[in-house]
């Protein structure tokens, strides 16, 4: 493995050494590491046998389930790169996406077959289209079977099987992620094998940097945890985390429910004894708050050990209450994106819970993360600069097709490459940082900077907040005006002027909202983020703002 980390090297080598163990959970079915490691080959000699060649694209249009990471471990054996696809996208964002990333095989659940008919002829690169059933209908005849497919790995064996392709696979072999669509269209980000899996490896004996499959088998001993999948494998946040767990031999459940249910959260929690989830923070974390308070021992939880929380603030309330059903927990709030891993965390335990380090928006920095100004100087701890936030280290190659971008995330400051995807920061005296947002959905209200992720953080302490948007619109007087989006907590109702006043409580005059507007959800994207452009046009409207 002279060019670094493989993972379909690493999940083989773990296959070979926990064959009986469980990989995979779903709805109640369980998949050991040896019947995915033969699925898997199965996958990849169909995907071989359409044509790909090395670095082909296979585009994931898939919920999440045990096939979405089969169909990525079969892309990583005959070295082709997965890439996500966002489920909710329109029938132009999928053609955009699978053109500018140059498809040649798409793996997709049957409820999507009349749009990937739809625009069949517009990806004319995509030579074969993997059927997963749902339940929602006969394979198309344009389709394979993905099952049929997977079937035939248990018939190829290990001689006959893309584990017999000679230099097929590198750790140069790239994974991508695509990343926003609300504010732009879809971008894809490159990461090496390699330097992904030195990324997201947190085992307490770390893989060397220098690869050597010696290393992994030794320490795979037994079975590693147990993790649900909670925030969606479309999105980095389910998807890295997925990673993580696998790499220590560990097996992930995915939910059979196509829309968030704390319910069924919870019952795979209890059937499957698990250990770590991750998740979406408030966004997930107070339905499940509120279904365990509802129905306090209902459920048994005591397996829970770990819950990573990333994409949407966990607020210190929704954490303390968690902690109440769980005192075993550690809560990590994960600050990071697709181009930069691990930037920040916030760790909240029962004994932690309501220290000066739980408040929401107050992270920890990481050994190789730095806040550096927008002149390339870094930000001195206390000084009260701001700077955007940066991380070294292993890094993503760039933005597929896109060196213009590239150019602008991925910076060289004193021959060090960072990687700095926008979020700004101040810098504690302690070393702490406290997170503002990101630079693009800065307002700018009478010369003076407002960060919408520090008044919605706000906004939502109050007991009638659910969940909150903050975006600028246009203001004769002040150039923008800070206006909240709110949506209420269950039988809550929204008081403008109390809210007003509740964020001046504890922020500048000037960040308080002007107007504060009831809205039934704000349609959070199931990776937490949320479509500012919509939420200001449909602030504009309501105000009568043209």
């Amino acid at each position: 493995m002279p060019s670094g980390w493989n993972l379909a090297d690493a999940w083989e080598t773990i296959a070979d050494r926990l064959p009986d163990a469980p990989a995979l959970w779903h709805a109640g079915r369980m998949t050991t590491w040896s019947e995915m490691d033969r699925r898997a080959d199965g996958v990849a000699a169909a995907l071989l046998a359409a044509g790909a060649a090395h670095q082909d694209k296979v585009a994931l249009y898939l919920h999440s389930c045990p096939e979405y990471l089969e169909a990525a471990f079969a892309a990583t054996k005959c070295g082709l790169v997965p890439v996500n696809t966002n489920y909710r996208y329109t029938a132009d964002e999928l053609a955009y996406l699978w053109d500018n990333v140059d498809a040649v095989a798409v793996v997709f659940h049957g409820g999507f077959a009349d749009r990937c008919a739809q625009i069949a002829a517009v990806v004319p690169r995509v030579r074969l289209w993997l059927w997963v059933d749902d339940g929602s209908g006969p394979c198309p005849p344009w389709a394979t079977v993905y099952e049929a497919a997977a079937a035939t790995g248990a018939e190829l064996g290990r001689t006959g099987g893309p584990r017999a392709e000679p230099g097929a696979r590198s750790g140069d072999d790239l994974v991508l992620v695509y990343t926003g669509g609300t504010t732009g269209m879809p971008k894809g980000v490159m990461w090496r094998q390699d330097d992904l899996v030195q990324s997201l490896d947190t085992a307490r004996a770390k893989l060397p940097a220098e690869p050597g499959l010696a290393a992994l088998a030794a320490r795979t001993v037994a079975p590693g945890p147990r993790n649900l999948a909670a925030a969606p494998l479309m999105h980095g946040t389910g998807f890295f985390n997925a990673i993580t767990n696998l790499l220590l031999g560990g097996s992930v459940a995915t939910l059979a429910g196509r829309t968030f249910d704390a319910v069924e959260l919870l019952d795979t929690i209890e059937q499957v004894a698990i250990k770590s989830m991750s998740m979406v923070g408030d966004a997930f974390g107070k339905p499940i708050l509120r279904a365990l308070d509802a129905e306090p021992g209902r459920w048994d939880v005591s397996s829970m050990r770990v819950v990573l929380t990333s994409g949407v603030m966990c607020s210190s309330e929704t954490k303390a209450g968690l902690l109440r059903h769980m005192p075993r927990l550690i809560i990590a709030d994960a600050l990071g994106s697709s181009e930069a891993l691990s930037m920040a965390t916030s760790t909240t335990t029962a004994s932690s819970s309501g220290g000066a380090d739980d408040r929401t928006a107050r992270f920890r920095i990481g050994p190789k993360t730095a806040a550096i100004t927008e002149d390339g100087r870094m930000v001195v701890p206390g000084s009260g600069e701001l700077g955007r936030l940066a991380l070294r280290g292993n890094l993503p190659v760039g933005y597929y097709k896109d060196e213009a971008k590239t150019a602008a995330t991925f910076v060289t400051v004193d021959g060090v490459r960072w990687s700095i995807p926008g979020d700004w920061v101040a810098v504690e005296a302690d070393g702490t940082l406290t997170l503002l947002g990101r630079g693009s959905q800065c307002i700018n209200t009478g010369g003076e900077k407002v960060y919408p992720e520090e008044v919605e953080e706000a906004l939502k302490l109050h007991p009638s907040v659910a969940d909150a948007a903050v975006v600028g619109v246009p203001d004769e007087r002040f150039g923008q005006a800070v206006t909240a989006v709110v949506e209420a907590a269950p039988g809550a109702t929204v008081d403008e002027r109390e809210l007003v006043a509740h964020v001046r409580a504890t922020l500048a005059a000037y960040k308080s909202p002007k107007r504060v507007l009831a809205i039934d959800t704000l349609g959070r994207a199931a990776n937490g983020k949320l479509d500012y452009q919509r939420l200001a046009q449909l602030a504009c409207d309501e105000l009568g703002i043209t």
